[in-house]
């Protein structure tokens, strides 16, 4: 239940920064041409797991994951290093999830079998769509049919757990695409367990900010977006999908994320890697965002952080309230609420609940906050209320 106690097992995420090509929209924290660094890297992130203990204590995990980037450029031996670290310095659990971020151009039965064999157990494809003129648009190098082998090889090396990725809002899109990629998704034979949908932002300082300035592309607009959501509503809620998330669809309850369900709880997490971010207890870091600079400062025993801050009380309490509310199904609940920040929600937020309920938002009984349907598809404004000062 949202959110999590105070020392509840921490989430592990570890950040392989390298790709073949940057794709028009991505602003994340990646890096084409650089795949030589790829042995180094991995040495330095399995010290710096090592350290974690003799810095900040042994602690219990609950989940991996492996996002980027491309994870799937890491050879399976490296992948399988990087868990072992993780076994040796946290108390993993028995039966973690551990998640491995893919492209579908990369993926093979083989290296689906490496994979498995490391540990890793949850693979999610970065499909983004079935459109070949989308692909094209979104920069990606894959075609729509290499989605399909990736899945098939990977129920054939034995994967029981296969996640999704689409976007919807891309330049050009129109409903009818979007509904076809909804509906193959939903029709492939090998078939996937859970799904994320996510609507392309178009972020400042990407190539695709820049076609967009200049005219060359014309983003869908907020409302065709907030059109495309509502047939993902429609489409996978005739299917019988679990809408447990703003943007995260789950064949059952068994396939929900378990990893960003801890952020969605406002876990702790350690992150390694380049650019990685951390929350441990109240404090906040960012790992070098550069890998060759991570590399160095590991290599020669210095922190692996370039910054940290520490995380207010009251902060604390409102990213509960921000996190909390994806949660569709559970939401933030009084009783978790009051063992983790000592305080009652009406207390907390005596202004914010009235009025947000009073304006159908959400859903507050005095035991758990939700947000409504209307609520949800206004999901930013609603929760940046609960960062107004008292």
């Amino acid at each position: 239940m949202a959110p999590l106690p105070a020392g509840a097992p921490v989430g592990v995420y570890i950040h392989i920064p390298f790709c073949g090509h940057i794709c028009p929209y991505c602003d994340f924290n990646t890096y084409a041409n650089m795949e030589p660094l790829i042995p180094a890297y991995v040495d330095a992130v399995c010290t710096d797991i090592a350290r974690f203990p003799g810095r900040f204590g042994s602690m219990p995990a609950a989940t991996i994951f492996f996002g980027g980037g491309t994870p799937s450029l890491v050879p399976a031996e490296g992948i399988a290093r990087m868990i072992d670290a993780v076994r040796n310095s946290f108390d993993l659990a028995a039966g973690a999830e551990i998640t491995l971020e893919a492209n579908p151009n990369r993926l093979d039965q083989r290296y689906c079998t490496g994979l498995l064999d490391a540990g890793v157990n949850r693979l999610s494809l970065g499909a983004q769509t079935f459109d070949r003129r989308g692909l094209r648009t979104l920069g990606r190098q894959h075609e729509a049919e290499d989605v399909v082998t990736a899945i098939v090889a990977a129920r054939a090396a034995g994967f029981a757990n296969v996640s999704c990725d689409l976007i919807f809002g891309w330049p050009g899109q129109a409903m009818d695409v979007w509904r076809n990629d909804l509906d193959r998704v939903l029709a492939l034979d090998a078939g996937v367990d859970h799904l994320s949908l996510y609507s392309l932002i178009i972020e400042p300082g990407t190539p695709m900010a820049e076609a967009v300035a200049r005219g060359i592309l014309v983003p869908l607009s907020d409302d065709e977006a907030a059109d495309c959501y509502e047939i993902a509503v429609e489409v996978l809620g005739k299917a019988g999908w679990i809408h447990y998330e703003i943007a995260n669809w789950a064949k059952s309850a068994a396939y929900q994320s378990r990893h960003n369900m801890l952020y969605w709880r406002n876990g702790e997490y350690a992150g390694f890697g380049a650019g990685a971010h951390w929350r441990i207890g109240d404090r906040r870091r960012m790992n070098h965002l550069l890998p060759r600079t991570y590399v160095d400062a590991v290599e020669g025993g210095e922190d692996s952080a370039s910054n940290s801050e520490e995380v207010s009380d009251r902060l604390s309490i409102s990213e509960t309230m921000m996190l909390g509310l994806r949660l569709l199904r559970e939401g933030v609940t009084e009783a978790s609420f009051q063992v983790r920040h000592s305080a009652s929600l009406a207390e907390s937020f005596p202004r914010q609940l009235d009025a947000l309920a009073a304006h159908g938002l959400i859903d507050w009984d005095g035991e758990r906050v939700l947000l409504t349907h209307r609520g949800s598809m206004l999901a930013n404004d609603v929760c940046s209320q609960f960062f107004d000062e008292q």
